[in-house]
């Protein structure tokens, strides 16, 4: 009785520690909301992961048996811990992509593994049982754990060849065909094994299921643009919160099921509303409409371009009553942030409004430029998103385009067959001046032709963006 009061409290003091870890978890993704509260919102929720691996190790019974492979765990922990700590703490603002897709990738790496474990297991307890079939809760959860995990593994360590120049597009036709059967056989698949006899150790559908979803995690991300990489990540992200949450299921583990659950659905919301935000169904991303080189109608009209002088410039932006800077991922490769935050001080110090026109997928992550300026201290208010931008472009004296061209390609709006076409962009042309800064006139990551760098109302201002910044300022401080 002595010990079934016992073990009774430890399973007690074990799901009020899950409960606990749910509360922070959700509680740290509401202040994750607002820059302000974010670094807050990552501490409460790493603290209750932290309560939950805890409790874990302390509380956890089972058949009697706490937990007897401590020392391994403390082991595994520590190494994992820093290489997080020193991966994070060292990589450049412009990796920081990268950096997502490997450690989303190594999430869906986790929850396939706990299912490749666990299906020999649940097999050869059902062969002893007697079992006609594997169809039930448990069979379900490990294998759409080890499907839904293994394409994210697979898909993010492609994401992030692509995001890291190594990997470039194949956006061959038959590719669809592939993905599309890949599909179909692992359904198949999966329902075979549900429904198969379970026998001792014969544990080989369940590799080659496994070996099945990583090549579908291949060839589903392949085809698939650069341009369109934030509304992957953010898919692939929404992918290894599910299979997380299988995992949840699997063992009973609320925090475990709560933690993927919040982070398959908010990246589930997340990758919906950037399609929405870029005019596009998720089926026109998956198999890659972006990215097509060239489009017909795009080398129509004049094509000079007009340079204007670091003086010309200076004088412009001083004189200026409004201002909208568009960022894009050459301010990332630049590193320039801090000196675009210098000018938008400086300016402001003048009596110019200053303000940033931040588009959804502007940069290579969801938020990529949010996260960039909020690094070099821009205010959170000055942050305007794309659709409140574009109704004060009217008003603008002048926007200044800084590493982006993807999202203010008026091909969007005025060539019907570019590839493109529709999605919603920021009207830099509605403004009365445009200044882009580049270093050369090379497309944009989709590597489509861009026309508003030939536009009457636009100069070029060529050069390292960092570099340039540093000579404008010096420029408006000498006026």
């Amino acid at each position: 009785m002595d010990n079934f009061i016992s073990i009774a409290n430890q399973i007690s003091i074990l799901e009020i520690s899950y409960l606990l870890a749910s509360v922070l978890f959700i509680l740290g993704l509401k202040k994750l909301s607002h820059p302000a509260t974010a670094r807050a919102g990552n501490l409460w929720a790493a603290a209750g992961m932290g309560a939950a691996i805890l409790f874990t190790i302390l509380f956890h019974v089972k058949e009697g048996k706490h937990i007897n492979n401590v020392p391994l765990i403390l082991i595994a922990l520590a190494i994992g811990s820093f290489i997080g700590w020193y991966a994070s703490k060292k990589v450049k603002m412009t990796a920081m992509p990268q950096m997502v897709s490997i450690f989303n990738g190594m999430g869906g790496a986790c929850a396939a593994l706990i299912s490749l474990m666990e299906f020999p297991k649940m097999q050869n307890a059902m062969a002893a049982a007697g079992d006609v079939h594997m169809l039930g809760g448990e069979g379900i959860a490990i294998l759409l754990g080890l499907m839904i995990g293994g394409v994210s593994f697979a898909g993010s360590m492609i994401a992030f060849g692509k995001l890291d120049g190594r990997i470039g597009d194949i956006k061959h036709p038959i590719l669809r065909i592939v993905n599309l059967t890949f599909l179909v056989v692992l359904f198949v698949a999966l329902a075979l094994i549900l429904f198969m006899q379970p026998q001792t150790d014969n544990n080989w559908p369940i590799y080659l299921f496994a070996i099945a979803a990583l090549i579908y995690g291949v060839t589903f991300v392949m085809p698939i643009g650069g341009a369109d990489m934030p509304v992957v990540i953010s898919l692939l992200n929404s992918f290894t919160g599910v299979a997380a949450a299988m995992g949840g299921f699997l063992y009973g583990n609320q925090a475990m099921l709560t933690g993927g659950i919040l982070v398959g659905s908010s990246g589930t919301i997340l990758t919906i509303l950037m399609c929405k935000a870029m005019n596009r169904s998720l089926l026109n991303v998956i198999i890659g409409a972006f990215g097509v080189a060239g489009a017909a109608g795009t080398e129509d009209g004049d094509k000079t371009v007009k340079e204007i002088s670091l003086s010309d410039a200076a004088v412009l932006l001083s004189y200026s009553q409004k201002i909208f800077i568009v960022p894009g991922y050459g301010l990332a490769v630049a590193q320039a942030q801090h000196l675009c935050h210098e000018l938008d001080n400086l300016l402001a110090s003048k009596g110019v409004e200053v303000k940033y026109a931040i588009h959804p997928v502007a940069g290579r992550m969801p938020g990529h430029m949010n996260v960039l300026l909020a690094e070099a201290d821009v205010p959170y208010e000055k942050l305007v998103e794309m659709e409140d931008a574009n109704n004060e472009m009217g008003n603008t004296d002048v926007v200044i385009v800084i590493g982006a061209n993807d999202v203010v390609n008026p091909a969007a709006e005025d060539d019907p067959s570019s590839p493109i076409y529709g999605m919603p962009i920021i009207k830099a042309l509605d403004a009365k001046n445009v200044i882009v800064m580049k270093r050369s006139m090379a497309a944009g990551y989709a590597a489509i032709p861009n026309n508003l760098f030939y536009h009457q109302k636009n100069r070029m201002l060529f050069g390292d963006a960092k570099a340039t910044l540093q000579k404008l300022v010096a420029e408006i401080k000498s006026l």
